[in-house]
């Protein structure tokens, strides 16, 4: 509590411990792209049998955040190749750098590939640096990949409660259940994992994951995904636009911008987008189809039990014919219609 009231009073300089979170993200074979956070924060702890309280606290933990500005950071590929960047006011970071040499040739089969991060900013007598180099990962989707898959996380593969009233249900469980305590929807990992093998016998379809969760949850929903043996691929959050925030308000919503920017970095490569009809994903996912029409192979949307938004979701996909889209109830709808249509063994 000193430590906030010190931050709001401008006072606060001396910072504790240095942590460079940087986030699962994809790279072209000549493109780079790195985004994370560095805080003045403790490493997040989430224990699969801790307590309601020690949830809550890590809940608070994740939002408490002591953001570390104009930061200096160091990126160092495998080959050797250096990058500077800094942080910016909200202690968010950026590489984006354009490369002559190959990533894929330093990727592991999957098509990951490992970086380390070095903290170059000042250090104060009591800091504590929790570790230098910090390690990050990067996809470069294999060139011999059928297809991407694009989901949507919330009441697509997590339940949320999105539709509740008042979305108490939603708060409850994203913010008050331990991410081990959280259950995939039925069937949904496994459905996952047959996309991201396809026809072949190696992981090398690439897997992107949305939510409009803001970046403060980054761990748990990397945690949730890992513990329940989802693929591994990027997880694309977003930023929280604080009541005083003068920054320019994007065009577009976060997720229709992910998609285009996914879509524009592979050109080469078709998709699968899987969604859910409790918010907007059907409007949204239609209109990238509509306009990439070529890119998108089909659209699976979850149904939620809500008779209104159902309602609205119909009159969308109804007399939608760019793009076959499929309603489903459970996973093994959509398993039958990838096999039937050779997307899966």
């Amino acid at each position: 509590m000193i430590r906030r009231i010190k931050k709001l009073l401008g006072r606060y300089k001396n910072y504790e411990q240095i942590l460079v979170t940087p986030y699962r993200s994809y790279a072209t074979p000549h493109h780079l792209y790195v985004y994370g956070r560095i805080l003045d924060n403790e490493p997040l702890k989430i224990q699969q049998e801790q307590n309601f309280f020690k949830t809550v606290k890590n809940t608070y933990k994740q939002f408490d955040s002591f953001e570390i500005p104009d930061a200096e950071l160091l990126l160092k590929l495998p080959n050797g190749h250096l990058f500077t960047t800094k942080s910016d006011s909200e202690g968010y970071f950026v590489f984006n750098e354009n490369l002559k040499e190959n990533l894929a040739e330093y990727c592991d089969e999957e098509g990951w590939l490992s970086f380390e991060l070095f903290y170059k900013g000042e250090l104060y007598p009591k800091t504590v640096l929790l570790k230098n180099p910090f390690e990050g990962e990067l996809l470069v989707p294999d060139e011999k990949a059928e297809f991407g898959v694009i989901s949507d996380i919330d009441d697509t593969i997590l339940h949320t409660g999105v539709t509740s009233f008042f979305k108490w249900r939603l708060l409850k469980n994203s913010l008050f259940t331990n991410a081990y305590r959280r259950m995939p929807l039925k069937g949904s990992a496994e459905l996952y994992q047959k996309l991201a093998i396809g026809l072949q016998e190696t992981s090398r379809n690439p897997m992107f994951y949305l939510s409009n969760s803001p970046w403060n949850l980054y761990e748990y929903l990397k945690l949730f995904l890992d513990h329940n043996q989802f693929p591994k691929g990027p997880i694309l959050l977003r930023n929280l636009r604080g009541p005083f925030d003068s920054t320019l308000k994007p065009e577009k919503p976060h997720k229709q911008r992910q998609i285009i920017n996914i879509l524009e970095s592979y050109p080469h490569l078709k998709f699968i987008l899987i969604g859910d009809s409790g918010e907007h994903d059907a409007s949204i996912y239609t209109d990238i189809a509509a306009q990439f029409p070529d890119r998108i192979l089909c659209i699976y949307l979850r149904s939620v039990q809500h008779k209104k938004r159902m309602r609205r979701v119909k009159s969308i996909i109804d007399n939608f014919e760019t793009t076959p889209v499929l309603m489903i109830n459970y996973s093994e709808e959509a398993e039958q219609h990838a096999r039937e249509n050779n997307y899966i063994i």
